[in-house]
């Protein structure tokens, strides 16, 4: 049965890990990405349909400074002075649904873009280690909205050593999904 979920476990991984193979050209149709609204869905009691102003509206996080670290370690820059909301705060809005004390255990939140382009957080980093804390909805830099290259939303996880494979541009979906029984 571990090793059922285990295999489960590492297609979900594999599955987020491949957006960045898939994902679409995003230096030629920006415009087209571009996304003003978030959803969380799947295992929550009550799915939210976010706005940019909607987001305004909850506690913010900022950031000073964030960066982008490629997954082979290169430099590709930095995120500076970004407002946003913990992804860990959009949950708890949303309300993950887990009648079994260990359920939580067992799910993981998948952010897509608009591209395709997905990652993968389990619930045991955001809610009970220090990652949780870094991973942010952002929506604002230098106190005015994201550009066309970023959408109006996006997500970084600010705590990861290698920041660029987590850094979601053009967030349009959160999805809470459990993968094993």
């Amino acid at each position: 049965m571990r090793l059922k979920g285990l295999r489960i476990v590492f297609a979900v991984l594999t599955l987020g890990a491949a957006g960045t193979s898939f994902a679409a050209d995003a230096s030629s149709n920006a415009k087209d990405l571009v996304t003003t609204r978030v959803t969380v869905t799947g295992a929550v009691e009550h799915p939210l349909d976010l706005a940019v102003a909607d987001l305004g509206r909850l506690p913010p996080h900022r950031i000073t400074e964030v960066p982008l670290i490629c997954q082979s370690g290169a430099n590709r820059g930095k995120l500076e002075n970004i407002r946003g909301v913990r992804l860990r705060d959009l949950l708890d809005s949303a309300t993950i649904v887990a009648p079994d004390h260990n359920d939580v255990k067992k799910m993981v939140i998948i952010a897509t873009a608009s591209d395709g382009y997905k990652v993968v957080f389990s619930w045991s980093e955001l809610f009970n280690s220090p990652v949780g804390d870094g991973v942010v909805v952002f929506f604002e830099r230098d106190g005015m909205p994201l550009a066309d290259d970023e959408g109006r939303i996006a997500l970084v996880s600010a705590a990861d050593i290698r920041t660029g494979p987590r850094h979601v541009k053009w967030l349009q979906g959160i999805e809470v999904r459990k993968i094993v029984d």
